[in-house]
């Protein structure tokens, strides 16, 4: 008797589109699309808020706006990663401090949260200053491109990062630097006044410095991951939230208690900043705003403090990208700062036709056009690192030796685990 023949088991369905793995590039084209849509909004949101009433704008001061936008940003992300328990860090190595044991990582993640407390607030204080801060702009987005590139090229020579970096890669640096300088070719009497001021080169160099720290610090963090830890993005972020929120806390009340503190220069009639101030006018006039901000609520403050919900989910995503598996800090810098230069030209498009504001201007167009090449760049170098990753998967962990991190006071534990660790997903 012939036996039954089985009858074919059906394929396996393919997953849905939207769900993508770590380290994917499914997963980075959906951090992209994330990213540039808060970013868009986050833009369209700072114009619609602080923009002229004269011009239909709401108006409101831009410490105003800085306070609480900035609440509404920190508190969703610090709500998130409290209720979801991201804060416990999948750790490589615990380390003992007399009678306390904590994650090793703290000892820089908190110094990377402190960097994030001065980048936060750096951007929108030199649109305060009575100068023309395009040029100074234009600096900030394409140090984060350089700092990217020497992060790189640092822990390659001490051993920390083993994974070269593309010549694809390094064309789109080149042609994102041209996209970015393309406004200084173009600037008007002015526009470098920025550089014989004191107050905007000292917080240029803050961001600059900050975030250079922050962008090695992330890369320092991705490329150690002892084997079998396995990389844990949402810890980081939610670590460097925490220390980021009390940064900003205690920097706040150091500012609203200055008049207690600190003799203040006298704040001008008008309550603005002469053409010329020097630091103590300026810091006077900011605590005199920022105060006012706190004791005298504007009527819509907590729309501004809601519209900070969509700059916290900005936070998330941008964090995401720089620490994007697999990839180095100069591939994630350029996929950050293209994807929010193409943001903000949305963001200006969005502003023209909806609220009748500025067009974007001949010069925003030819650096979309760079932006796009070096796009083009970053497509080859992403298809032939998603090559390597699948042909040498040991390669996609990005792990080096510890190489003697230094001995911390007390005892330490190797290979341990934070109870509870959450991978990027969010999932358990």
């Amino acid at each position: 008797m012939s036996e039954p023949v089985a009858e074919p088991t059906a394929p396996p369905s393919p997953a849905p589109w939207w769900k993508t793995t770590e380290g994917s590039t499914g997963r980075l084209m959906q951090l992209c699309a994330g990213y540039f849509t808060f970013y868009a909004i986050t833009g369209v949101m700072v114009k619609y808020f602080i923009g002229k009433p004269a011009d239909g704008f709401i108006g409101m001061n831009d410490v105003s706006f800085l306070a609480y936008n900035t609440l509404g940003g920190t508190s969703v992300c610090l709500g998130w990663v409290l209720l979801r328990g991201w804060y416990r860090l999948k750790s490589t190595r615990l380390v003992t401090w007399g009678r306390v044991t904590f994650p090793s990582e703290l000892l820089y993640i908190i110094p990377s949260g402190v960097c994030t407390a001065i980048v936060i607030p750096t951007t929108t204080m030199m649109y305060m200053l009575p100068i023309s801060v395009m040029v100074a702009m234009v600096i900030m987005r394409a140090s984060v491109i350089i700092i990217s590139r020497v992060v790189d090229a640092l822990q390659i020579a001490q051993g920390i990062l083993h994974r070269r970096v593309y010549i694809q890669e390094e064309i789109a640096v080149g042609f994102a630097i041209s996209a970015v300088a393309l406004q200084v070719f173009t600037a008007k009497e002015g526009d470098f006044d920025f550089a014989q001021n004191p107050i905007a080169m000292s917080i240029l160099g803050s961001y600059i410095v900050a975030y250079a720290f922050r962008i090695y610090i992330m890369n320092y963090f991705k490329n150690t991951r002892g084997k079998g830890v396995p990389l844990d993005n949402n810890g980081f972020f939610a670590i460097e939230q925490i220390a980021a929120a009390a940064a900003m806390a205690a920097m706040a009340a150091v500012v609203f208690f200055s008049p207690a503190l600190f003799t203040l220069a006298p704040v001008p009639a008008s309550g603005k900043l002469p053409a010329e101030p020097d630091f103590a006018t300026w810091y006077s006039v900011t605590v005199h705003a920022f105060r006012g901000a706190v004791t005298d609520l504007h009527p819509l403050w907590i729309w501004a403090a809601l519209a900070g919900v969509v700059y916290g989910c900005v936070a998330f995503v941008s964090v995401f990208i720089f620490m994007f598996k697999g990839r180095t800090a100069t591939f994630a810098g350029l996929v950050n700062r293209l994807t929010s230069l193409v943001a903000g030209t949305a963001s200006t498009l969005i502003v023209w036709l909806v609220f009748h504001g500025k067009p974007p201007k001949s010069t925003d167009w030819y650096s979309l056009g760079l932006i796009l090449v070096a796009v083009g760049f970053l497509t080859l170098a992403e298809r032939r690192r998603a090559k390597e990753l699948t042909a040498a998967p040991e390669a996609a962990k990005g792990q080096s030796p510890r190489r003697g991190e230094g001995r911390e006071r007390g005892t330490t534990r190797q290979e341990s685990t934070c109870p509870r660790g959450r991978t990027e997903s969010g999932r358990g």
